[in-house]
């Protein structure tokens, strides 16, 4: 069973290039549900074991343990088992599917955190109002413009190289989901921010000649997810803002700020790097409120 397991996670990453976190997610709900269907009563010897009345019996078990998983919780983990059973269907390790017909908990979607043009400036001049510039100043306030000017994903951001970014043209050639590239337009200010950290800022970072990372941590390595959100907690905390502010909440904000202002739909998602434009039209929702208000 185990062996139908690590087949699984390996088709997720060879044939629809999921990343590491997303692969690494599948198998903890997957880990989690097989130590369900090997215990008692079940003891399962085989996915081909496996009925309907399992996998239905795993969905009760979720939503009436001691701690009951939230709703969101409990329609990834089905989402995954359901993906799960799929890939044994169809690579024939077992004769029938037995989460076919099994249907997800109905999950209330909440529309993106964003913040406000006011606190997005506050935000992003944070690191140029300190008292002097450093390289470390010079390299944050890259990374906030640089986050907000695309509406990049986190790890797009940090996993950016040199040549990715032509400071001639002030286009970005960005890394995109699943593979592939996608060209982000930088405007002046961006391009001035930009090559400050490139002439006065990374040097100090870089170590080793041969690192091509273009954003670099105190060690002159690839900066971190990790890191990056660390950077933006605190100039969020700097600039007053209240609650949790994320590398995601400033590509909500990217993306809902330039539909207000008039850009089409078609082009934000592009922009974003969305396969499917009904996950950018949530934002249409904020501009609605918006205008409401």
């Amino acid at each position: 069973m185990e062996n139908e397991l690590q087949a699984f996670l390996t088709y997720l990453k060879e044939t629809h290039n999921r990343t590491e976190n997303t692969v690494a997610a599948y198998r903890n709900d997957l880990n989690q549900f097989w130590r369900f269907v090997h215990a008692e009563p079940y003891a399962l010897q085989s996915w081909s074991d496996a009925t309907a009345e399992t996998v239905h019996d795993y969905v009760d078990y979720m939503k009436k343990r001691r701690r009951p998983y939230a709703s969101s919780s409990i329609a990834r983990k089905v989402a995954a088992v359901k993906s799960f059973f799929k890939f044994l269907d169809k690579s024939e390790f077992i004769d029938q599917n037995p989460a076919q017909e099994i249907d997800s908990p109905k999950v209330k979607k909440r529309l993106p955190k964003t913040l406000s043009p006011v606190d997005v400036e506050n935000l992003l001049q944070a690191p140029l109002k300190e008292e002097k510039q450093t390289p470390k100043t010079l390299r944050d306030a890259a990374l906030l413009n640089m986050l907000y000017a695309t509406g990049m994903r986190v790890t797009e951001m940090v996993t950016l190289q040199l040549d990715d970014f032509d400071l001639e043209s002030g286009v970005l050639h960005a890394p995109a989901k699943g593979g592939g590239r996608r060209d982000l337009p930088l405007d002046a200010d961006n391009q001035a921010i930009m090559q400050s950290y490139l002439e006065a800022g990374r040097p100090y970072f870089a170590k080793e000649a041969q690192e091509q990372a273009l954003f670099l941590n105190h060690r002159g390595q690839q900066l971190t997810r990790q890191g990056l959100w660390l950077i933006i907690k605190a100039y969020a905390k700097k600039a007053g803002l209240s609650g949790a502010v994320t590398p995601h909440t400033l590509r909500h904000s990217f993306a809902a700020h330039k539909l207000s202002s008039g850009t089409k739909l078609q082009d934000v998602q592009k922009l974003l790097g969305h396969a499917n434009i009904s996950t950018t039209q949530v934002y249409t929702q904020l501009d609605e409120m918006s205008a409401e208000a």
